[in-house]
């Protein structure tokens, strides 16, 4: 979940566009991590350093591990470390961004740097994964509402991210959410769920969007906008919601009842509650979850 929000921190510092996170995520999944970026992540060279080495190798044909050990910059036991720990995958991101020429070394470790200082994070965070830390990642995110958010809303937003992940991959970034009183729509299809409280939750994409959704969801390549791929977003979204409702009713004893999904045919939405958008960037485009808090009626 760390690459995830961490796209995010590079979009909303202005750090890269939209276009170029794109790119570095379609790119991210075949990207062989490079021992450098790997040395910077861990604390044992600076950025500067590493640049170093860089040009020293376009001099010699030595291994960016062997000049780094001559150098005095690593030494034999912490090059063997690097390449048998874990790679966080937030750091292939980081590495697409230097190749493309969007950042260099020292920009990238000083982005690191701060987005570690300003969310309070630890190494732990890129291997264990905890519930409390989701949490964490989640009530620093979602700072829109200008409020805390209920333990209800906390169970939905990790919900939903666990879920994006499971059935539609995680090379997602999510763009930080913002209230609004009226949507434009292009292909969207909402559900309400209500019992001892009420919401709408609505998912919006355009339909060449929707053909990637779904390919992805239901494991087959759809070639078209067509019924099969209108009842896979509508599947996503009634089992996405199911499993919510589920949960709060064993975590919590909250029982609530989800209406069937159904396409928006309005071509603008206008919201009389508290309503916000998320937008989730994939390669293939962004994606906006559209939820409406509202009393029960």
């Amino acid at each position: 979940m760390y690459a995830q929000f961490f796209g995010n921190y590079l979009l909303t510092r202005d750090i890269v566009t939209k276009e170029q996170l794109i790119t570095a995520m379609q790119k991210k999944t075949s990207q062989h991590m490079k021992l450098g970026t790997l040395a910077i992540h861990a604390g044992y060279m600076t950025a500067g350093e590493v640049d170093r080495v860089i040009i020293l190798q376009t001099h010699q044909d030595k291994r960016f591990g062997e000049i780094a050990i001559h150098e005095g910059y690593l030494t034999e036991t912490q090059v063997a470390e690097l390449l048998k720990k874990q790679k966080p995958d937030f750091l292939r991101l980081g590495q697409v961004l230097i190749e493309d020429g969007v950042l260099d070394n020292e920009q990238l470790q000083d982005a690191i740097i701060n987005y570690q200082s300003e969310s309070e994070f630890d190494d732990f965070i890129y291997s264990d994964e905890t519930r409390e830390t989701i949490e964490h990642l989640l009530a620093n995110f979602f700072v829109a509402s200008e409020r805390p958010l209920t333990r209800y809303e906390l169970s939905y937003l990790q919900l939903l991210f666990n879920n994006l992940v499971r059935f539609i991959g995680d090379d997602f970034t999510p763009v930080a959410p913002y209230s609004a009183k009226e949507y434009p729509t292009n292909y969207c299809v909402s559900q309400k769920v209500s019992g001892e409280f009420s919401v709408r939750i609505s998912i919006d994409m355009t339909k060449k969007c929707c053909i990637d959704f779904a390919s992805r969801y239901a494991r087959e390549i759809f070639p078209d906008f067509d019924e099969y791929v209108q009842a896979s977003l509508e599947d996503f979204l009634n089992l996405h919601n199911g499993l919510f409702t589920v949960n709060l009713s064993n975590d919590y004893s909250v029982e609530l009842q989800p209406d069937p999904p159904a396409l928006e045919t309005r071509e603008l939405l206008t919201f009389q509650t508290e309503t916000y958008l998320l937008p989730i960037i994939y390669p293939f485009g962004m994606l906006h979850f559209i939820i409406e808090i509202a009393p029960v009626e």
